[in-house]
């Protein structure tokens, strides 16, 4: 295992700006959140994939832990994208892209339908394809999650244990899913909380690595912390990353 943390750590910065800072904080691992809602847009770097790579590899030294992939498009034309950045993936040496599952409602064998598309398009590549666990969707409740990791061969899990906290589904085991993870988001919260200081919340971080361990999870253990008001980020952002590599 190691440390990494998100580029969405630093939402309002610019790539190269949240590179920097994320580098001076003494991270040596970085996952890149390439969304179109943020600044690093999918729609941008698909118009010049060789561009796109370069940029990708601008990471001032930091490993690239993965990928997290929101693309603005649908229908065909997001298989169409998604191919695309599972070559970009694969000529930047990242094995691992994280997706969001449907919305709750979404019907299941739709959804089942979406994700096997996924993961047959990244394997081609040699790339994995992880649904991140998110509270108002199908991933936040581990019951379901199975199930569809069940009925999705291949599929992984970028687990946020916050999830299991904040949601309805806190108190449920999530023994039965560690088995597919394959990137970890992690903050401190509480169940009335999403994030709050390290240290003040309910997270477990070495039980949690103890679970890993024993299904001989490898990957990365991904630092993703907002800017609050009330917190200073930077002290936050290097006090979970000390706090991880202890645990190492």
């Amino acid at each position: 295992m190691f440390v990494s943390a998100s580029t969405e750590c630093w939402p309002e910065m610019e790539f190269q700006e949240a590179i920097e800072v994320l580098s001076d904080l003494e991270f040596s691992a970085v996952e890149i959140a390439i969304h179109e809602s943020g600044n690093l847009k999918p729609s941008e770097l698909l118009k010049d994939p060789d561009r796109a790579v370069q940029v990708l590899r601008h990471t001032h030294r930091l490993d690239i832990s993965g990928y997290s992939l929101e693309l603005g498009s649908t229908g065909d034309q997001q298989y169409e994208d998604f191919k695309t950045i599972c070559r970009i993936a694969k000529t930047t040496k990242v094995v691992n892209i994280t997706v969001k599952s449907g919305e709750l409602g979404t019907p299941f064998n739709e959804e089942v339908e979406r994700l096997q598309q996924l993961v047959e398009i990244a394997e081609t590549e040699g790339v994995r394809v992880a649904v991140l666990t998110q509270l108002g969707c199908l991933s936040d409740d581990p019951d379901t999650l199975m199930v569809l990791c069940n009925n999705v061969d291949g599929l992984g899990i970028t687990l946020d244990p916050s999830v299991y906290i904040c949601g309805s589904a806190n108190g449920k085991s999530l023994d039965k899913i560690l088995k597919f993870v394959c990137n970890v988001h992690l903050r401190d919260s509480r169940p009335d909380a999403f994030q709050v200081s390290v240290g003040q919340g309910e997270i477990d971080y070495g039980k949690l690595v103890t679970q890993l361990e024993r299904d001989k999870y490898d990957r990365a253990l991904t630092v993703h912390m907002t800017p609050t008001n009330d917190m200073d980020h930077r002290v936050e952002l290097r006090k979970l990353r000390r706090l991880l590599e202890t645990l190492m």
